[in-house]
């Protein structure tokens, strides 16, 4: 069986603080050396970082799709989660020490068969499943954590659809959805 995630909880976290440290002292992401984190984390996987600040959003980026290794993947997101959310600003130094930390790695994404809205939301796994939605070149995600503030599936899939660029009431045989699961790591500033 292999390890969770957990096993190398304190490590992921160094990796991301090591990753904004290295922003705020050279505007570059951190170099990492593959080879010195254990085999598990060298596998490809996609990663989201969450950063929040006194409860409140502070970046967030991500990929969906695992292109890189895991802990390459972990520092290019929290680098660009802390200097390149066009929501906020850069993070700053003094911000470092009290930033929440929420590291979600994901499931490779899987389709969901389905042939109508009504269908698809009944299908839906609430606080489980996180989605991509894909129509006409437009897309958006949502993790599973947004089911703690959507709670509702219908209205999850609405604000997801209003998220890729859609209208709420469009439908058409073209919607493509995934669903994916991550485990959760978690630092509290």
């Amino acid at each position: 069986m292999s390890p969770s995630y957990q096993a190398f909880r304190h490590e992921l976290i160094e990796l991301c603080l090591a990753a904004i440290q290295h922003g705020l002292d050279s505007n570059k992401n951190l170099a990492v050396t593959t080879s010195n984190h254990d085999p598990f984390l060298r596998r490809h996987r996609a990663t989201f970082v969450t950063l929040l600040s006194k409860n409140s959003l502070r970046g967030c980026i991500g990929s969906i799709t695992a292109k890189r290794e895991l802990v390459v993947d972990l520092a290019r997101n929290t680098h660009a989660a802390a200097f390149y959310d066009p929501r906020f600003p850069a993070v700053t130094a003094g911000e470092l020490d009290e930033l929440d930390i929420h590291i979600s790695i994901l499931s490779t994404p899987e389709p969901i068969d389905f042939d109508s809205e009504p269908e698809l939301v009944r299908n839906l796994r609430p606080g489980k499943d996180g989605l991509v939605l894909e129509e006409g070149g437009k897309h958006g995600t949502f993790l599973p954590s947004v089911w703690e503030s959507i709670p509702d599936p219908g209205e999850f899939f609405l604000q997801l659809k209003r998220k890729a660029g859609l209208a709420p009431k469009h439908w058409s045989e073209g919607i493509s959805v995934s669903r994916y699961t991550t485990e959760i790591i978690t630092r509290f500033g």
